[in-house]
């Protein structure tokens, strides 16, 4: 049962893709929103704009100057895999409307500059999620993968958000119970099994209440986007440097948001568009995905390992990938495990394969052998996206993925009755897929925890030049939303990537890694409206 609104960038996924092709193929949380009506699931085609996210003061409260004054406790990172970074733990308080009230510990990282340069500070990078572990985004890629020269000069960092990871982890259900969950059929066919996935929905919200205490209340982006700020002040640099992909750039923009006098150069790599409504984003992503499905389809048409073989017809393609969920449905396939590879779990496969073209050929296998009895490796594609490993043990992805969306913007839909009426607008936009996203939106309907965001526009006056991102084929984050984000922010300017897959950043366009990378170490941003392919 995946989220429609997991957003974190395919870097976060190459090792896993990567893996999977040699085995197929060889104040208060959010006081600066102007105050406003409760906000409707709709809000983004409402005439009235989305009100701005207003900045925070510049002078730091005097309850706050403590967290401000720390200074991090460098120690070596355990373990063989960590070798040459540094680890330490910082505090901010669990409410910002109430310091003194409880505090969250904040695991933070760092590989120092590697060159002989001048360094120009600390790299702050997110990989999204909400939910995805920056740390592990930092050990397992950026602080090897980003472009040498860009780590010769910067510090590499990174924070898990709270909630997230190595930061008090947001805890739901055990690892057995989302076996489970993550296999509960997302296109009910009956009021039986609407009851089935209602109930669903409702355990999930209740374990993660029971098991996350008071902290659930407080994982809000707004919340995070301060804490960055602590960390940019532990680390002693005056303006934060900071790459975020997918939600990352929503963590960035909003920080951006808060604090425009601290922004240094920013990159908000696969942008979100922060004035629109749950239910508005669970519609673009579900056209972003059958965007990607289209690329896919095409693309497999020229292969003649194609499992979908439709002469180049997306139509054609989507009926029958829909006519194999049908299937899945009524006689879910057998794995070469205990597990069996079930509808929701094979829809959530071929979603995580559509966020890199890169994933296309294990795809493309999967399929086949799907359609041949064996759904071994779309269920291993599944797995992959929930950040479940072989020995059965989830990290705290999906938890930590719900609390977030679900304290930052009222839910997409109150009930069933409305995921009902929305549906024959999600099914024409994607016949494949469109179903399992309708319901997916429900997620938010069940939470124990009331939101306390709103949508909103990011305006970040007086914000240094900030660079955002945009791929024309992005599944996750789709390519309006960059240009939408842009136009927001005083200081946006947009980079445009004519491709495919979610983000861009170091994902093979060499116009696209010399336009960021020049702008990280000159701090000047390439022409207005670049495009690259």
């Amino acid at each position: 049962m995946y989220s429609s609104r997991l957003l974190r960038t395919s870097g976060t996924l190459v090792a896993a893709a990567a893996l999977l092709i040699s085995a197929a193929v060889s104040g208060s949380a959010s006081p600066n929103v102007t105050a406003a009506a409760p906000a409707r699931a709709r809000a983004v085609v409402e005439d009235a704009p989305a009100p701005p996210l207003e900045p925070l003061p510049a002078a730091i409260p005097a309850a706050l100057r403590p967290y401000y004054a720390q200074k991090p406790a460098w120690r070596a990172c355990p373990g063989k895999s960590a070798a040459g970074f540094e680890c330490a733990t910082l505090l901010a308080p669990v409410d910002y409307a109430a310091p003194g009230g409880g505090d969250v510990k904040l695991a933070v990282s760092r590989k120092k500059a590697t060159g002989a340069g001048k360094r120009l500070g600390s790299l702050m990078v997110n990989p999204g999620g909400p939910g995805g572990s920056a740390i592990g985004f930092l050990r397992g890629y950026a602080a090897a993968g980003y472009p040498a020269r860009v780590r010769a000069r910067y510090d590499m960092v990174a924070m898990d958000p709270r909630g997230v990871a190595a930061s008090e982890p947001i805890a739901c259900l055990s690892d057995a119970e989302m076996d489970d969950y993550a296999q509960v059929d997302q296109t009910p066919d009956d009021a039986s099994e609407v009851r089935e996935l209602v109930a669903a929905y409702k355990k999930f919200a209740a374990a993660c209440a029971t098991r996350s205490g008071k902290l659930l209340r407080h994982v809000s982006t707004v919340e995070a986007a301060r804490d960055m700020d602590i960390f940019r002040a532990a680390l002693g640099d005056d303006k934060l440097h900071y790459v975020g992909a997918s939600y990352g750039t929503f963590l960035g923009a909003t920080y951006a948001g808060l604090f425009p006098a601290r922004v240094g150069r920013l990159v908000l790599d696969g942008a979100l568009d922060p004035s629109l409504g749950q239910e508005q984003v669970n519609r673009d992503q579900n056209a972003g995905f059958q965007t990607a499905f289209a690329s896919f389809s095409q693309d497999c048409a020229r292969r003649e390992d194609c499992p979908l073989a439709a002469g180049g017809r997306t139509d054609i393609a989507a009926a029958r990938l829909k006519t194999l969920f049908e299937q899945l449905d009524h006689r879910p396939l057998p794995t070469g495990t205990s597990r069996r590879l079930t509808e929701s779990l094979a829809t959530t496969g071929v979603i995580s394969a559509m966020y890199d073209e890169a994933s296309w050929p294990v795809l493309r296998k999967a399929l086949h052998d799907a359609q041949h009895g064996d759904g071994a490796l779309l269920l291993r594609l599944s797995d992959a996206y929930y950040e479940r490993d072989a020995r059965g043990s989830y990290s705290n992805l999906m938890p930590a993925n719900s609390a977030v969306n679900c304290l930052d913007l009222p839910p997409a839909f109150r009930g069933p009755a409305g995921v009902r009426r929305a549906l024959p607008e999600f099914e024409k936009a994607s016949p494949a897929l469109g179903t399992s996203f309708a319901w997916a939106a429900l997620t938010c309907a069940y939470w124990p925890v009331p939101a306390t965001g709103a949508p909103h526009r990011i305006p970040a006056t007086g914000a240094a030049p900030i660079l955002v991102v945009g791929t024309t084929r992005d599944p996750a984050t789709p390519y309006p939303w960059a240009r939408a984000l842009a136009s927001q922010l005083s200081s946006g300017r947009l980079l445009t990537y004519d491709g495919d897959g979610h983000t861009a950043y170091n994902r093979g366009s060499s116009c696209v890694d010399s336009a960021i990378n020049d702008y990280l170490l000159t701090a000047t941003p390439p022409p207005a409206s670049r495009k690259c392919s």
